[in-house]
């Protein structure tokens, strides 16, 4: 049954929104993803870790998606797709976050959904940029290896930069922070 568990929660959460950062829309997309995957991260690690009621069950479900992600960076350059045209999300960090809540609070489920999922939704956003930031020029790339099915809302644009309230880290963390919570809350809610 645990088995069943962490291989649906892991679907959820990789099927919520595009769960692969693709350079070619990275920008682009960095809201959305921030919003779905702090979120799904946050329900599908509190689901796990409940059931479990085990500290480290959540780093374990992230280190599961990564897992999955490099998995399907591979078979993009096996294509001939070049290694950072698939950026690996950052979910073990804002995971870990959650288990130390969980073991710092004496196993509180209120504290974990609470504290943990506000952690998770100003944490994940953050590292995410940072990991975006560390690779090549998205634009070049998306230009290079264009991908056959690319819908038109995914189209490259020029990202807007210093201006922190239009910025993606500001909206993706606050979206991701405040939506997390509730959402969370009604996973575990569901789960008892």
């Amino acid at each position: 049954f645990i088995v069943v568990v962490a291989v649906n929660s892991t679907l959820l959460t990789i099927n919520a929104g595009d769960y692969i950062f693709y350079t070619d829309w990275a920008w682009t997309s960095f809201v959305v993803f921030s919003i779905s995957q702090s979120t799904m991260l946050a329900v599908g690690a509190i689901y796990y870790m409940l059931f479990t009621g085990v500290p480290g069950t959540a780093t374990y479900y992230a280190t599961i998606m990564t897992i999955y992600t490099w998995v399907a960076k591979g078979a993009w350059f096996a294509l001939g797709y070049p290694m950072d045209f698939v950026t690996v999300p950052i979910w073990i960090p804002s995971a870990m976050l959650l288990d130390l809540t969980y073991w710092a609070t004496r196993r509180n489920k209120h504290a974990a959904i609470i504290i943990g999922g506000t952690l998770i939704g100003l944490s994940l956003p953050m590292f995410n940029m940072i990991n975006l930031l560390l690779i090549r020029d998205p634009l070049e790339v998306a230009f290079k290896y264009p991908r056959p099915t690319l819908p038109p809302y995914m189209t490259p644009i020029e990202p807007q930069v210093g201006k922190f309230y239009n910025s993606p880290v500001a909206l993706g963390s606050g979206a991701g922070a405040v939506l997390t919570v509730p959402i969370a809350a009604l996973g575990a809610k569901l789960n008892t």
